[in-house]
């Protein structure tokens, strides 16, 4: 018999994974009103509390999501186009986008005086232009909703394999106020979307809903909550939204603990997941690299920082005095451009190969709270290779020199988050051999920043998803709108005298 949870003793042991327990704190206990739920995450046992009114945030904007579901099923491909030119016209008009930049402007000043990183935060023209034309992408895409995929004919009847809606897709995302344009691509396949953005960006996803989003879907005769925003700022309303059992995809991005959480609460609900929290590129230089190539990619991987940004480089040892000095050369650029210095951690043991002023140097490091006076180098033990440094406008790399490529490959193999890496190598065999050998969904010979769903394959995308926790199953890396759905079976009989 089942009972609702009224109160929380401290002290009191609730088991998780089988055979282990976590412990009520005195704080937790204080905190739990009657009402709120507690989650219990069974990787690290965490004891999660979602008050009643992130509860009810995440339900509502599911309730609202799941009706329009329904509905959409009565909506033509011609109406779903037609909503996404209407929401590009709309951040195409001056008088829309500047109510979106005002309220983009408080998010910004408020995140500011709390510290944070605002490197992904600003709603720039850029921004606007790509949100523009991601959408612009989807009014052009072909319509997939009911394509006959694959037809298999039997005597007197057939078997038709149809694409189908997936059904109420939930995504969280931090501090990117771009999303929309992302996540509104579901709808392109007939799904809808609850998005809970971070409470860094809640003021400018609002305006975007209010200026652009409500009125294109209302205009075009699309259901009100096609795409829902949890009006909540708390990390609890994703943590609800993702323990909703309503969802048929639940996809986070964002920093790796925090993805890491939500992708556990998800499966313990048995909703799919497409997870992408540490980023970081790899980029190998063989002893086959052609010095001039190898010194453009890394200028060119480190222009900003995202996921697909460079941030650990191996070099091979025979070549290590001629790129060495390439590659750090190729840091300053960088942040040059961006009018800053730069930051270096070396693996323990490589110091050797840094010129001996650079080994005391200082560097102003431009941080999320303001300038920081730091080494310019500093050492790092191998078991940190997999560390992202997420910095503002100071680039910030690792590097280490290995013996050979399959020490490298070993090292992305076992250190990295499996995500994206190059090798530069003007040998055909060695990038056969590393493209087998390597533990990656991403692989390339130039510059990391090519891995994204829009620059890459003209698709706005939902999620990258690496494998750090094993290869996917039957869905691509670059998770997009087009890539929702599932698979109908239609059986149609001609001859009736067909039987078992």
């Amino acid at each position: 018999m089942s009972h609702q949870l009224e109160r929380l003793v401290a002290g009191t042991q609730i088991p998780f994974a089988g055979n282990r327990v976590s412990v009520v704190s005195e704080e937790l206990a204080a905190r739990f009103r009657p009402g709120d739920h507690l989650l219990v995450e069974q990787r690290s046992g965490d004891l999660l509390l979602i008050p009643v009114a992130d509860q009810q945030a995440a339900a509502t904007a599911i309730d609202r999501a799941g009706a329009a579901f329904t509905a959409m099923a009565e909506v033509c491909d011609q109406a779903i186009s037609h909503f996404f030119d209407l929401f590009a016209q709309r951040l195409e008009t001056d008088a829309c986008w500047s109510g979106i930049e005002a309220a983009n402007t408080a998010d910004l000043q408020r995140a500011k005086s709390r510290g944070r990183s605002t490197t992904r935060l600003l709603a720039d023209q850029r921004m606007r232009r790509d949100m523009i034309a991601g959408l612009r992408a989807w009014r052009d895409a072909p319509a997939s909703r009911g394509r006959v995929v694959d037809c298999i004919e039997h005597d007197g009847w057939k078997v038709e394999q149809v694409i189908a809606p997936l059904g109420i897709v939930g995504f969280v995302f931090e501090g990117r106020p771009n999303v929309f344009a992302d996540a509104a691509g579901v709808l392109r396949t007939g799904n809808t979307a609850v998005l809970r953005i971070g409470s860094d960006a809640l003021a400018t996803a609002q305006a975007i809903v209010t200026h652009a989003l409500n009125p294109a879907l209302a205009e075009a005769g699309l259901p009100e909550g096609a795409v829902a925003l949890v009006e909540s700022i708390h990390h609890a309303a994703g943590w609800a939204m993702f323990a909703d059992r309503r969802l048929s995809l639940a996809v986070a991005r964002g920093s790796g603990h925090a993805v890491t959480q939500l992708g556990s609460i998800a499966q313990q609900a048995g909703t799919a997941v497409s997870l992408h929290g540490t980023g970081g590129a790899w980029l190998v230089a063989d002893e086959g690299a052609d010095a001039g190539r190898f010194a453009a990619v890394v200028r060119n991987s480190l222009d900003r920082k995202v996921c697909n940004t460079l941030n650990v480089c191996l070099i091979h040892r025979a070549r290590a005095a001629e790129l060495v000095p390439l590659f750090l050369d190729a840091l300053a650029q960088a942040g040059a451009a961006q009018g800053q210095g730069s930051k270096l951690h070396i693996a323990q043991g490589d110091e050797s190969w840094l010129p001996v002023q650079g080994r005391t140097a200082r560097v102003q490091v431009y941080r999320a709270d303001g300038y920081q006076d730091e080494a310019w180098a500093e050492p790092l033990p191998e078991d940190q290779l997999g560390r992202e440094w997420e910095w503002e406008e100071t680039p910030e790399v690792s590097l280490k020199i290995v013996d050979d490529l399959d020490s490298a490959i070993a090292l992305f193999n076992r250190y990295s988050p499996q995500f994206t890496v190059s090798l530069i190598s003007d040998d055909e065999q060695a990038q056969a051999h590393f493209y087998n050998a390597i533990n990656a969904p991403f692989v390339g010979d130039g510059i990391t920043r090519w891995v994204d769903g829009q620059y890459a394959l003209n698709k706005p995308e939902l999620g990258l998803s690496n494998w750090e926790n094993g290869r996917l199953f039957a869905r691509g890396a670059i998770l997009s709108g087009d890539g929702v759905f599932t698979v109908r079976s239609r059986m149609t009989q001609t001859d009736l005298a067909v039987k078992r």
